[in-house]
Parts: structure tokens; C-alpha cells; sequence
């Protein structure tokens, strides 16, 4: 079994008197999107911050890219790669400039600075924009910039921190394509997200803090198989269809407004198709069929208790 990227077990952080993350265990797996989901105060920054070196943790252990956390922070930090909830630019250099300024600061970069330079620029379609001061940027140009960043040195693992805050969709599907790009390169990326959306696009794997504990793991999938309200929507020409329906299906629940049925399903192919047959059992059709199942909100909601918000602890 290959190592974890990440390795988290029993970890700890208490602020004063407030227990922020209470024995928390996850492991990352190399090469993957490891997403880390919570409300408000949750911890999900508090954990970020002890991962990336920039908080000390107060128990448990911690192993990034095979370094132990406590002991060899130098080397982990060596590893890592990391973008904030804000874009850390410096709005009086260009794009170029800015580039060239982590080139100079990064001893991990062997080679030909300019050359870095200038292959960041164009995987990030910024070069023509490259000479321009970063403060004539777009948010989304700041976010890409602000990425590129990170990858100067070649990061093995990149944490992302609420990356696409702020931005429109269209910039933000332009990041999941970037990560992804990363992604089938190698990289390891563990993100942050207040858009469950993206989170569902992008996550190899999802953990959701709660009050500093950890109250689920596992894929998209996963998560919201735990989650009951699987149904087939059925919609009829007319109400007295929906009447014939809503006899042979009296479990299911009915909207007379919308002429359909909410029928309880497990959506499988085999559970359609009977379905099917009883409608044709009846000579009944319907108009549309549609199998629904949870999202990823109706997770996060069952889960905590919150709709999303942005996280700030």
C-alpha cells in the first residue's frame, strides 16, 4: 500500500478555552482531490493552518509528504505548496514581476527562471497580460496568478484555501480545470470550499468537520448514499392520470400543482423498471420521468445542521 500524502490522526488545536479541533483523523491519498467541508467555526482553516506549518498543533500526529510534522516542519514545508482565501499578490509588480519575484525567493527553483516564468504564464493563459500591473487584473486573473505562484518550485502537495471565493462562474470552472490539470500531473491537492458544487466536481474524497470533529468521510457517493430521499418524479398530462398514479402508488407524496409524484426509490435500474411496469400494469404513462437523488447540500444540512457558509476560523 503506497503511503498517504497526508496522514492526520488524533489531531488537536485549543484556542484559550475553546477546543477547535477535538481528535481529528483523515488520511490523503497522493495524486487525489481531498476536500474539507464544515460550517462556519468548524476548524477547516485552523486545520489548514496547522498542516501548512503555520500553526502548531496541541496533540496528535501529523505526516505530510512522509515528513512528521513536529519534528521535520523545514522539510514539509519543502513540499507544499499553498493559496490562500485571498490572492497574495502585489498589485505594484505586473504579473511577470510577481512570478519572478517567487522564482528569486523559492531555493527549490533549479533552472531557467525566466523560462518558469514564462511556461506559468502561458498555462495560465496570463501572458497577455503579463507586463501589466497586477491591480488592471480581474479577479479571476488575481486567483490564476495567485496559483501560479504556488507552483513555482514544482509543489508535490497544494492546499487550496476557499480558492474560487468571490469569482464568477465562468472563473471559477477555469480553476476546476486547472486543478484537474494538476491533478492528472501528480499533484495532491487538499481544498477548502464553500461551494459544495465544486466540491462535488472535484473531490476524490470529502470530510465534514462539525464543532472541530470529523462527523463523515468518504467520496461524493458515498456521503450521499447516507442520505435518504432517493425518489423517482413522475409528471402526468393531466389530474386525472395523476389521480390513476397516486393510486397505485399511495406511498408516493403529491404535488397537484406540478401534475407529478414524488415515488420512493432506491435508483437502480431494477427499481425503475418495476416502477415502469406497474404504470403499464395500468395503462398509465407518464409525461416525465426523472430519477432524483441528494446532493451534496441536503448532506451538509443532514450532516451539521447549517447551510454553507464561509468559514473563518
Amino acid at each position: 500500500m503506497t503511503t498517504p500524502a497526508i496522514s492526520v490522526s488524533g489531531l488537536r488545536k485549543e484556542y484559550k478555552d475553546k477546543t477547535v479541533l477535538d481528535g481529528v483523523d483523515f488520511d490523503v491519498h497522493a495524486g487525489t482531490v481531498f476536500c474539507l467541508l464544515g460550517p462556519n467555526g468548524a476548524g477547516k482553516t485552523t486545520t489548514v493552518n496547522v498542516l501548512t506549518t503555520l500553526v502548531q498543533a496541541d496533540g496528535g500526529t501529523v505526516r505530510v509528504a512522509g515528513h512528521d510534522l513536529a519534528t521535520d516542519a523545514r522539510a514539509v514545508r519543502a513540499a507544499i505548496g499553498v493559496t490562500g482565501q485571498f490572492a497574495a499578490v502585489d498589485e505594484l509588480l505586473t504579473g511577470r514581476e510577481n512570478l519572478q519575484l517567487m522564482v528569486d525567493l523559492n531555493r527549490r527553483v533549479a533552472g531557467d527562471g525566466a523560462r518558469i516564468v514564462a511556461d506559468l504564464l502561458d498555462r495560465f493563459e496570463l501572458a497577455a497580460s503579463a507586463d501589466k500591473p497586477t491591480s488592471t487584473y480581474s479577479g479571476g486573473m488575481r486567483r490564476k496568478l495567485d496559483l501560479a505562484m504556488t507552483l513555482v518550485g514544482g509543489p508535490r502537495i497544494i492546499f487550496l484555501d476557499e480558492p474560487t471565493t468571490g469569482l464568477d462562474p465562468r472563473s471559477r470552472r477555469t480553476l476546476w480545470s486547472i486543478v484537474r490539470e494538476l491533478v492528472a500531473d501528480g499533484a495532491t491537492i487538499f481544498l477548502t470550499t464553500q461551494y459544495l458544487e465544486e466540491a462535488d466536481q472535484l473531490a476524490d474524497r470529502l470530510a465534514v468537520l462539525e464543532r472541530g470533529r470529523l462527523v463523515a468521510q468518504g467520496t461524493p457517493d458515498e456521503l450521499k448514499r447516507l442520505i435518504p430521499g432517493t425518489h423517482v418524479r413522475l409528471r402526468f398530462a393531466n389530474a386525472a392520470e395523476l389521480d390513476a398514479a397516486a393510486g397505485v402508488f399511495p406511498e408516493a407524496a403529491r404535488d397537484d400543482d406540478a401534475l407529478a409524484l414524488r415515488v420512493p426509490a432506491d435508483g437502480g435500474t431494477q427499481s425503475l423498471r418495476a416502477l415502469l411496469d406497474r404504470l403499464d400494469e395500468h395503462s398509465l404513462s407518464a409525461e416525465e420521468c426523472s430519477v432524483r437523488t441528494p446532493d451534496l447540500d441536503d448532506v451538509f444540512l443532514a450532516l451539521t445542521g447549517h447551510t454553507t457558509e464561509v468559514d473563518t476560523k
